[in-house]
């Protein structure tokens, strides 16, 4: 059946070529301790992968990107990075652009979970299961959201939704 699965994920991959894609030179199917957040009994690297984008859809007037992670035992989930704000001309971040500050001009990071206004890496608790770790960049119909760094998460991820035109994921795996 995982077979099937994966034979129709690719041939649906294959089929919307030239649809807006996200990837990246950091992130393969698990993440590294180079994403993994430096505190709450971690002790990874806390860097923010390189992603780059193309293809975004007619109309983008700016990008968003989030990292969530669903699995995290709190009943709603995890929000690891909130960026906004992104000018229409951006096609890629950098390794580590929300630690050094190269995130393109004007873009904004909102609180995450942990309660700061950056990338939060991986974290999940000890024995539990592998976590999923959605990387997400929204292609979005307006040049700016109306957003502080210290938004809620539940406020920047409503305003994302309202104005998406579409967006890209890829998915990673972390456990401990």
């Amino acid at each position: 059946m995982k077979n099937i699965i994966l034979s129709i994920l690719a041939s649906t991959a294959m089929m919307s070529a030239g649809s807006f894609t996200l990837e990246s030179d950091d992130l393969e199917g698990q993440l590294s301790d180079k994403q993994e957040f430096n505190g709450f009994g971690c002790s990874g690297e806390n860097k923010s992968p390189q992603l780059h984008w193309k293809d975004a859809p007619k109309g983008t007037k700016s990008f968003a990107i989030t990292v969530y992670d669903p699995d995290a035992p709190t009943g709603s989930g995890w929000w690891h990075w909130l960026v906004v704000n992104i000018p229409n001309n951006t096609k890629k971040i950098a390794t580590d652009a929300s630690a050094k500050k190269l995130l393109p001009k004007g873009s904004l990071e909102t609180l995450t979970d942990y309660g700061i206004s950056a990338f939060g890496g991986a974290c999940p608790p000890k024995g539990d299961k592998d976590h999923t770790y959605v990387f997400t960049v929204y292609a979005l119909d307006v040049e700016k959201l109306d957003l502080k760094a210290k938004s809620d998460s539940a406020v920047v991820g409503y305003m994302i939704n309202k104005h998406m035109i579409r967006k890209a994921t890829i998915i990673s795996y972390y456990g401990r």
